[in-house]
């Protein structure tokens, strides 16, 4: 099942992505892992990636692709991947489909974790972390018994720095303007699964694992 999770920053992709990846043996490819991986082995691909976020520019599509191109070559995805982060954009998609019906392994379904805005901008913008042992709470959805402190080894707990509104509004915004759009292109194709990201967790887990089941 070659597939792409779709979602909003706070959607839950993350979670569900690792779920997903045990349950059915298959990897999850998180582009910013490539590029880590492949700045740090210095490939070709990693010295050409090194130099654009030395020059403080955005990798190129075609650098990312071609990462792509080279996990997707590697054992562990022959039954198939997640990909989790890419694309975030109409030409990345186009880019990703032409490198995928080169290799004649198109995609075979994408799923959309559905969340609405309010609901993000909670789960982002209240969620707080133990200062000792790293345990996350949020104060609106899952608030510790003591204010200010984690419940598993009392210590103080903070917000990051990146999680306040304004910060959290704008990634919000990009992904409406930049990512967003992606939910029709793959309507078109037939190939969009929308599943609600809302509610209980585990149903939330076994409502995407039954599309996964099916394709």
């Amino acid at each position: 099942m070659r597939t792409v999770l779709l979602g909003a920053p706070g959607s839950g992709k993350g979670t569900q992505g690792v779920f997903l990846s045990k349950r059915f043996n298959i990897p999850q490819i998180s582009t910013g892992d490539l590029l880590r991986a492949a700045v740090s082995a210095g490939t070709e691909l990693g010295k050409q990636a090194k130099s654009a976020m030395d020059a403080g520019a955005l990798v190129s599509d075609e650098i990312v692709i071609g990462l792509i191109r080279e996990r997707l070559s590697e054992a562990d995805t022959q039954n198939g991947y997640i990909l989790d982060g890419f694309p975030r954009n109409i030409p990345q998609a186009e880019a990703l489909d032409a490198m995928l019906s080169d290799l004649g392994q198109p995609l075979q379904g994408v799923v959309l974790l559905d969340v609405p805005f309010e609901e993000l901008m909670q789960r982002l913008t209240g969620r707080r972390t133990c200062k000792d042992c790293g345990a996350i709470y949020n104060i609106h959805l899952s608030p510790t018994r003591v204010e200010g402190q984690c419940d598993a080894c009392n210590g103080e707990l903070f917000q990051r720095q990146d999680d306040n509104e304004e910060t959290i509004g704008n990634r919000l915004k990009v992904y409406e303007q930049q990512t967003a759009p992606l939910i029709g292109y793959y309507q078109q194709q037939g190939k969009l699964h929308s599943v609600t990201g809302t509610g209980d967790m585990d149903q939330i887990t076994q409502a995407v694992g039954q599309v996964f089941d099916q394709l």
